[in-house]
């Protein structure tokens, strides 16, 4: 593609991205069978609409192309430090391409790292905007987690859940994307105009949306279609049934990214949409660890998870089997341990007397008896695993 033809693909998708909704398959159908700058000539002329729309529809979208004014998006954009990335750049996103007709037409880019670099390595974080303490602190320690492993934490910029995973990652002087549902120069919701503009500072913020669009319910919902294909897997922290991270998760399922729950309290409203993920072809994750073993390469394996170990546990087996044998409450005769532990007097007084050298048996005349070392063990765990 020479120069003159790579700049005019590229006017034609800054136009384009005011006229065609984000996630429009019907826009992306025409972009693949016809080309950025037949599309962009048939919205600026007019005339019989382009297939898969009727009058009505075809009316609304000339009216939108006759307002749009790309170099003047372009200008609002560097102003506000950002830049326009589309597919064909070294910095696009590959994996953006499995949207298939769905996938942006061009994203804007508000941040000094490269996408496509960060994108390799990111995972998304996601969940309820009224979310609970239990919530955000799981999220801003996963985000954490994640950043000091060298992951990039994806998320909304919405209250909530979002909001503590980007600052969990910006604590752990992480790497985090925001992913907006309006202009990158547009802050959304309001209280996060700090966050946002931190988010920018240290990792990226993206969007769809031209500078100065403002978001609308379905532009939230189809946003988190982007959050999905962008990473390699999403973790919902928690959601209701109704919650819209769930479209996040269920995206990333008709990918093919990993999905991962935390799980929360059964008696907790907002954890109901997480349950029902996990019930489903979820993974159930509680840390970074668990995440990283999940979308990770060969060998990043959570570390075992496992009770402490007792000075016991590091008993000989027969020494062990002595030990077991005697009884909770009394004094014990040599010949009722040998039997209890099914082996001869001899052996059970020599074990006997080891274990009274380590502290966990003692000597009444004939008889032997539990130390307070010997019982402690068993009085904290009544019931080990």
């Amino acid at each position: 593609m020479t120069a003159d033809r790579a700049e005019e693909e590229r006017t034609g998708r800054v136009f384009l991205t005011r006229v065609i909704e984000p996630g429009d398959d019907v826009g992306g159908r025409w972009l693949r069978l016809f080309g950025v700058p037949e599309v962009v000539r048939r919205l600026r002329e007019g005339g019989d609409p382009l297939p898969g729309v009727n009058g009505t529809r075809w009316r609304g979208l000339l009216a939108r192309a006759a307002r749009a004014e790309p170099e003047a998006d372009l200008a609002a954009a560097r102003e506000a430090g950002a830049r326009f990335v589309c597919p064909g750049d070294t910095e696009w996103p590959a994996q953006l391409d499995d949207l298939g007709d769905g996938r942006p037409v061009g994203l804007w880019v508000r941040g000094r790292p490269g996408l496509r670099m960060w994108a390799l390595r990111s995972v998304a974080v996601v969940g309820a905007r009224a979310c609970t303490e239990y919530g955000a602190h799981v999220a801003a320690t996963l985000a954490a987690g994640l950043a000091e492993r060298g992951w990039v934490v994806v998320s909304g910029g919405a209250y909530g859940v979002d909001g503590a995973a980007h600052r969990g990652a910006l604590a752990a002087d992480g790497a985090t994307v925001a992913v907006l549902a309006s202009g990158v120069d547009q802050a959304y919701p309001r209280g996060h105009a700090a966050l946002i503009d931190r988010i920018a500072q240290q990792g990226l913020v993206i969007g769809e949306l031209p500078p100065g669009d403002h978001p609308t319910p379905s532009r939230f919902i189809v946003r988190n279609r982007v959050i999905a294909a962008l990473t390699r897997g999403t973790v919902v922290v928690e959601a209701a049934c109704r919650s819209g991270s769930l479209a996040t998760a269920r995206a990333a399922q008709r990918l093919g990214r990993f999905t991962m729950g935390v799980p929360g309290p059964v008696t907790s409203g907002r954890s109901t949409g997480v349950h029902e993920l996990l019930r489903g072809e979820a993974v159930l994750v509680t840390d970074a660890a668990d995440v990283v073993e999940l979308v990770g390469g060969i060998g990043e394996l959570a570390p075992p998870r496992r009770g402490p170990v007792l000075p016991r546990d590091l008993l000989d087996p027969d020494a062990a089997t002595v030990l077991a044998a005697l009884p909770a409450a009394r004094t014990a005769g040599p010949e009722e341990i040998a039997r209890e532990a099914r082996t001869t007097r001899e052996e059970a007084v020599a074990r006997l007397y080891e274990l009274r050298a380590l502290g966990y048996v003692e000597r009444h005349d004939d008889g032997w008896k539990l130390t307070r070392q010997a019982m402690l063990p068993v009085r904290k765990d009544p019931h080990p695993s």
